[in-house]
Protein backbone atom coordinates (compact mmCIF):
# COMPACT_ATOMS: atom_id res chain seq x y z
CA UNK A 1 0.00 0.00 0.00
CA UNK A 2 1.28 3.85 -1.09
CA UNK A 3 -0.07 6.38 0.91
CA UNK A 4 0.10 9.54 -1.20
CA UNK A 5 -0.94 12.04 1.34
CA UNK A 6 -1.13 11.91 4.89
CA UNK A 7 -1.76 13.58 8.15
CA UNK A 8 -0.04 13.18 11.59
CA UNK A 9 -1.64 14.81 14.66
CA UNK A 10 -2.83 17.57 12.69
CA UNK A 11 -4.10 20.69 15.06
CA UNK A 12 -5.58 23.51 14.37
CA UNK A 13 -6.39 26.63 17.01
CA UNK A 14 -8.26 29.63 16.64
CA UNK A 15 -8.14 31.78 19.78
CA UNK A 16 -7.68 28.49 21.80
CA UNK A 17 -10.78 26.68 20.19
CA UNK A 18 -9.10 23.52 18.15
CA UNK A 19 -11.18 23.74 14.71
CA UNK A 20 -8.54 20.78 13.89
CA UNK A 21 -7.84 18.41 16.41
CA UNK A 22 -5.12 15.74 16.46
CA UNK A 23 -6.62 14.19 12.95
CA UNK A 24 -4.77 11.56 11.05
CA UNK A 25 -5.87 10.75 7.59
CA UNK A 26 -4.35 8.32 5.48
CA UNK A 27 -4.95 8.69 1.39
CA UNK A 28 -3.76 5.76 -0.31
CA UNK A 29 -2.46 6.71 -4.02
CA UNK A 30 -4.89 6.53 -6.64
CA UNK A 31 -7.93 6.46 -4.27
CA UNK A 32 -11.25 7.97 -4.60
CA UNK A 33 -11.74 9.37 -0.59
CA UNK A 34 -14.03 11.51 0.68
CA UNK A 35 -13.84 13.65 3.62
CA UNK A 36 -17.34 14.20 5.36
CA UNK A 37 -19.00 15.69 8.14
CA UNK A 38 -21.38 18.12 9.35
CA UNK A 39 -21.74 22.39 9.07
CA UNK A 40 -18.73 23.23 11.01
CA UNK A 41 -16.97 20.18 11.51
CA UNK A 42 -13.94 21.60 10.40
CA UNK A 43 -13.73 20.28 6.59
CA UNK A 44 -12.55 23.41 4.39
CA UNK A 45 -10.01 23.91 7.49
CA UNK A 46 -8.21 20.52 6.98
CA UNK A 47 -8.09 21.30 2.67
CA UNK A 48 -6.42 24.66 3.93
CA UNK A 49 -4.06 23.03 6.14
CA UNK A 50 -3.44 20.50 3.44
CA UNK A 51 -2.62 23.29 0.86
CA UNK A 52 -0.78 25.68 3.00
CA UNK A 53 -3.22 28.35 3.16
CA UNK A 54 -3.20 28.21 6.67
CA UNK A 55 -0.24 26.46 9.05
CA UNK A 56 -0.92 24.10 11.68
CA UNK A 57 -0.35 24.59 15.14
CA UNK A 58 0.80 20.43 15.86
CA UNK A 59 1.39 17.94 13.74
CA UNK A 60 2.67 17.17 9.89
CA UNK A 61 1.48 16.49 6.41
CA UNK A 62 3.29 14.43 4.50
CA UNK A 63 2.93 14.18 0.27
CA UNK A 64 4.26 11.26 -0.86
CA UNK A 65 6.51 10.54 2.05
CA UNK A 66 7.74 14.07 2.15
CA UNK A 67 7.33 16.24 4.99
CA UNK A 68 5.50 19.47 3.47
CA UNK A 69 3.84 21.03 6.14
CA UNK A 70 6.82 23.89 6.78
CA UNK A 71 6.29 24.35 2.38
CA UNK A 72 4.35 27.32 1.13
CA UNK A 73 1.35 27.40 -1.21
CA UNK A 74 3.14 27.18 -4.37
CA UNK A 75 5.52 24.56 -3.70
CA UNK A 76 3.07 22.46 -3.04
CA UNK A 77 1.46 23.07 -6.39
CA UNK A 78 5.05 22.26 -7.51
CA UNK A 79 5.11 19.06 -5.66
CA UNK A 80 2.30 17.75 -6.95
CA UNK A 81 -1.00 18.94 -4.71
CA UNK A 82 -3.23 20.94 -6.33
CA UNK A 83 -7.04 21.80 -5.55
CA UNK A 84 -10.32 23.77 -5.88
CA UNK A 85 -12.41 25.98 -4.32
CA UNK A 86 -15.61 26.12 -3.19
CA UNK A 87 -16.17 29.18 -4.64
CA UNK A 88 -14.04 29.41 -7.88
CA UNK A 89 -10.78 31.60 -8.13
CA UNK A 90 -11.16 32.06 -11.67
CA UNK A 91 -10.03 35.01 -13.70
CA UNK A 92 -13.29 36.52 -15.54
CA UNK A 93 -11.83 38.31 -18.05
CA UNK A 94 -9.47 34.97 -19.34
CA UNK A 95 -11.12 32.20 -21.49
CA UNK A 96 -10.82 28.64 -21.14
CA UNK A 97 -8.84 28.36 -23.38
CA UNK A 98 -6.42 31.70 -22.30
CA UNK A 99 -6.67 30.12 -18.27
CA UNK A 100 -5.37 26.48 -19.30
CA UNK A 101 -3.17 27.51 -21.99
CA UNK A 102 -1.57 29.81 -19.20
CA UNK A 103 -1.29 27.06 -16.34
CA UNK A 104 0.25 24.30 -18.96
CA UNK A 105 2.45 26.41 -19.95
CA UNK A 106 3.58 27.69 -16.85
CA UNK A 107 3.66 24.24 -15.67
CA UNK A 108 6.15 23.21 -18.79
CA UNK A 109 8.42 26.65 -17.74
CA UNK A 110 7.29 28.74 -20.00
CA UNK A 111 5.02 30.79 -18.22
CA UNK A 112 7.36 34.34 -19.67
CA UNK A 113 6.24 33.85 -23.08
CA UNK A 114 2.90 31.45 -22.94
CA UNK A 115 1.09 33.52 -25.59
CA UNK A 116 3.76 32.77 -28.47
CA UNK A 117 4.08 29.23 -26.71
CA UNK A 118 0.52 28.49 -27.37
CA UNK A 119 0.75 29.10 -31.25
CA UNK A 120 4.08 27.76 -31.36
CA UNK A 121 3.83 24.33 -29.74
CA UNK A 122 1.90 21.69 -30.79
CA UNK A 123 2.71 19.73 -27.20
CA UNK A 124 1.61 22.63 -25.29
CA UNK A 125 -1.68 23.26 -28.09
CA UNK A 126 -1.81 19.36 -27.97
CA UNK A 127 -2.19 19.52 -24.13
CA UNK A 128 -4.16 22.87 -23.93
CA UNK A 129 -7.29 21.00 -26.37
CA UNK A 130 -7.26 17.56 -24.60
CA UNK A 131 -8.53 19.30 -21.27
CA UNK A 132 -10.82 21.18 -23.04
CA UNK A 133 -12.31 18.69 -24.37
CA UNK A 134 -12.08 16.01 -21.52
CA UNK A 135 -14.03 18.87 -19.72
CA UNK A 136 -16.71 19.80 -22.23
CA UNK A 137 -15.27 23.63 -22.59
CA UNK A 138 -14.66 23.29 -26.14
CA UNK A 139 -17.43 25.28 -27.19
CA UNK A 140 -16.83 28.31 -24.84
CA UNK A 141 -13.13 28.36 -24.72
CA UNK A 142 -12.99 31.88 -26.26
CA UNK A 143 -15.87 33.02 -24.17
CA UNK A 144 -15.11 34.98 -21.55
CA UNK A 145 -14.66 32.66 -18.22
CA UNK A 146 -16.98 35.79 -16.26
CA UNK A 147 -19.60 35.32 -18.89
CA UNK A 148 -20.17 31.30 -18.50
CA UNK A 149 -22.71 29.06 -16.87
CA UNK A 150 -21.95 28.14 -13.59
CA UNK A 151 -21.83 24.98 -14.34
CA UNK A 152 -19.01 25.61 -17.09
CA UNK A 153 -17.41 27.20 -14.60
CA UNK A 154 -16.62 24.75 -11.97
CA UNK A 155 -15.70 22.41 -15.01
CA UNK A 156 -13.20 24.97 -15.92
CA UNK A 157 -11.62 25.20 -12.43
CA UNK A 158 -11.66 20.96 -12.16
CA UNK A 159 -9.88 21.21 -15.72
CA UNK A 160 -7.55 23.95 -14.11
CA UNK A 161 -6.33 21.46 -11.66
CA UNK A 162 -6.05 18.91 -13.85
CA UNK A 163 -3.40 21.36 -16.12
CA UNK A 164 -1.08 21.27 -13.07
CA UNK A 165 -0.38 17.64 -13.14
CA UNK A 166 -0.99 17.07 -9.84
CA UNK A 167 -0.63 13.69 -7.85
CA UNK A 168 -3.13 14.68 -5.18
CA UNK A 169 -6.27 16.52 -6.43
CA UNK A 170 -8.43 18.20 -3.63
CA UNK A 171 -11.93 18.82 -4.55
CA UNK A 172 -13.61 21.06 -2.03
CA UNK A 173 -17.47 20.60 -2.75
CA UNK A 174 -17.45 20.77 -6.76
CA UNK A 175 -21.13 20.55 -7.29
CA UNK A 176 -21.79 23.63 -4.84
CA UNK A 177 -24.15 26.06 -6.56
CA UNK A 178 -24.32 24.45 -9.37
CA UNK A 179 -28.15 24.09 -10.72
CA UNK A 180 -29.87 21.08 -11.43
CA UNK A 181 -29.47 21.03 -15.35
CA UNK A 182 -25.72 21.27 -14.81
CA UNK A 183 -25.13 18.96 -12.30
CA UNK A 184 -24.76 15.83 -14.68
CA UNK A 185 -21.48 17.31 -16.36
CA UNK A 186 -20.27 17.61 -13.01
CA UNK A 187 -20.99 14.48 -11.64
CA UNK A 188 -19.15 12.59 -15.23
CA UNK A 189 -16.32 15.09 -14.74
CA UNK A 190 -15.47 14.20 -11.20
CA UNK A 191 -15.74 10.38 -12.17
CA UNK A 192 -14.20 10.30 -15.04
CA UNK A 193 -10.83 11.92 -13.55
CA UNK A 194 -7.88 10.35 -14.56
CA UNK A 195 -6.95 7.06 -12.02
CA UNK A 196 -3.36 7.89 -11.84
CA UNK A 197 -4.83 10.86 -10.12
CA UNK A 198 -5.34 10.27 -6.47
CA UNK A 199 -8.64 12.39 -5.51
CA UNK A 200 -9.87 13.89 -1.67
CA UNK A 201 -13.18 14.99 -2.08
CA UNK A 202 -15.46 17.05 -0.15
CA UNK A 203 -18.51 17.58 -0.58
CA UNK A 204 -22.36 17.80 1.30
CA UNK A 205 -24.53 15.87 -1.71
CA UNK A 206 -24.06 12.67 -0.05
CA UNK A 207 -25.20 11.52 -3.62
CA UNK A 208 -21.86 12.20 -4.89
CA UNK A 209 -20.04 11.04 -2.41
CA UNK A 210 -21.82 7.46 -2.45
CA UNK A 211 -21.24 7.15 -5.94
CA UNK A 212 -17.86 8.45 -6.00
CA UNK A 213 -15.84 7.74 -2.93
CA UNK A 214 -14.16 4.07 -2.35
CA UNK A 215 -13.34 5.48 1.39
CA UNK A 216 -14.83 7.99 3.51
CA UNK A 217 -13.63 9.76 6.56
CA UNK A 218 -16.11 11.61 8.55
CA UNK A 219 -15.35 14.47 10.66
CA UNK A 220 -17.01 16.27 13.42
CA UNK A 221 -15.47 19.11 15.33
CA UNK A 222 -12.10 18.29 14.02
CA UNK A 223 -11.67 15.05 14.86
CA UNK A 224 -12.07 12.04 13.12
CA UNK A 225 -15.67 10.13 14.27
CA UNK A 226 -15.35 7.26 11.67
CA UNK A 227 -13.56 5.96 8.36
CA UNK A 228 -14.23 2.95 6.72
CA UNK A 229 -15.81 1.87 3.01
CA UNK A 230 -18.89 3.64 2.06
CA UNK A 231 -21.28 0.42 3.42
CA UNK A 232 -19.21 0.59 6.51
CA UNK A 233 -19.80 4.28 6.64
CA UNK A 234 -23.83 3.93 6.01
CA UNK A 235 -24.17 1.49 8.23
CA UNK A 236 -22.30 3.07 11.46
CA UNK A 237 -24.33 4.21 14.02
CA UNK A 238 -22.10 7.46 15.42
CA UNK A 239 -22.46 8.00 11.98
CA UNK A 240 -26.78 8.14 11.63
CA UNK A 241 -26.51 10.26 15.09
CA UNK A 242 -24.15 12.73 13.68
CA UNK A 243 -26.50 12.86 11.03
CA UNK A 244 -29.78 13.22 12.48
CA UNK A 245 -32.19 16.02 11.37
CA UNK A 246 -29.62 16.98 8.23
CA UNK A 247 -32.02 17.08 4.94
CA UNK A 248 -29.11 15.68 3.09
CA UNK A 249 -28.03 12.52 4.94
CA UNK A 250 -28.86 9.38 3.36
CA UNK A 251 -28.23 7.57 6.77
CA UNK A 252 -31.86 8.16 8.21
Amino acid sequence: MTIALETIGLEKRFDGLAVTNNLSLRIEAGARHALIGPNGAGKTTVINLLTGVLRPNAGHILLGGSDITALPTHKRVLRGLSRTFQINQLYADLTPLETIGLAVSERRGHGGDWWRRMGTRADINGEIADNLARFHLLDVMNEPTGTLPYGKQRLLEIALAISTKPRVLLLDEPAAGVPESERHDILAAVAGLPRDVTVLLIEHDMDLVFSFADRISVLVAGALLVEGSPEQVARDTRVKAVYLGEASSPFA
